[in-house]
């Protein structure tokens, strides 16, 4: 199955097996109508992983899915990219990074360049059963958007990076979720999907491989040494498959 979602402003090809569709993600979906049906109310869940695992594809694709088996309940997968700081207070915000005074911009992608707290807030009012306006962010623009969707399904997929990250601030979002999810990969294995990743949102090779190097391979390997447990696991093999752990 080879289906091209928007990620961030890009248009990117996502392809699955059958296998993969059948035994890992339907199983999924039909256990969070389960668990919706359930609880009664709205349920509010968690994909969590390092950067360039495939989540926010993953997201769309589980959406895509989910309208197709005609399940009972609404559904909405939304990203917590647009809760990064805007592009303005980055540049004048600063962080020290190994005794190093450093601007926000140039660890963006890290748990420190997102609002936390404005994250917390709108995901309490998503779990008291609240219709909120969400923010988006464009890869093309690499700013956090303008635009914002309107979040009003029975069924909410949060994806981002840290939301099972076992830090303080961030260690509170776990309790509030129905069920978490989260994607295991190598970090050779993302390196080059995050330098590819870059190229596309229109830096030259060698401006990709710095990036990498300076931030997205310290937020992979964060993200991987640092995530609470799950309540579901998968794996990205790295023939680019997910499995079930």
């Amino acid at each position: 199955m080879k289906i091209p979602f928007n990620v961030n402003g890009l248009i990117v090809d996502a392809e699955y097996t059958k296998k993969e569709v059948n035994e890992i993600f339907i199983p999924l979906l039909k256990q969070l109508a389960l668990l919706r049906k359930d609880k009664g109310s709205r349920v509010v869940a968690y994909l969590a992983a390092p950067p360039g695992a495939g989540k926010t594809t993953l997201s769309q694709l589980l959406e895509f899915l989910y309208k197709e088996q005609d399940l009972s309940y609404s559904f909405q997968s939304i990203s917590i990219d647009g809760f990064h700081y805007k592009r303005k207070y980055l540049m004048n915000n600063w962080i020290e990074v190994s005794g190093e005074k450093k601007s926000l911009n140039s660890v963006k992608g890290s748990p420190e360049s997102f609002d936390l707290e404005a994250l917390k807030e709108r995901i309490r009012l998503l779990t008291e059963g609240n219709v909120t306006k969400w923010p988006m962010y464009d890869r093309k623009l690499h700013d956090v958007s303008e635009e914002t969707i309107v979040v009003d399904a029975e069924i909410v997929l949060i994806e981002g990076n840290y939301l099972l990250l076992d830090e303080p601030g961030w260690k509170e979002l776990k309790n509030i979720a129905d069920l978490t999810v989260f994607i295991e990969a190598k970090e050779k294995s993302l390196k080059p999907r995050l330098i590819e990743r870059k190229i596309l949102g229109g830096l030259s090779p060698t401006k990709a491989q710095a990036f990498y190097e300076q931030s997205d391979r310290r937020n992979v390997l964060r993200v991987l040494e640092y995530s609470g447990e799950p309540d579901i696991r998968l794996l990205l093999a790295e023939n680019q498959e997910f499995k079930k752990l």
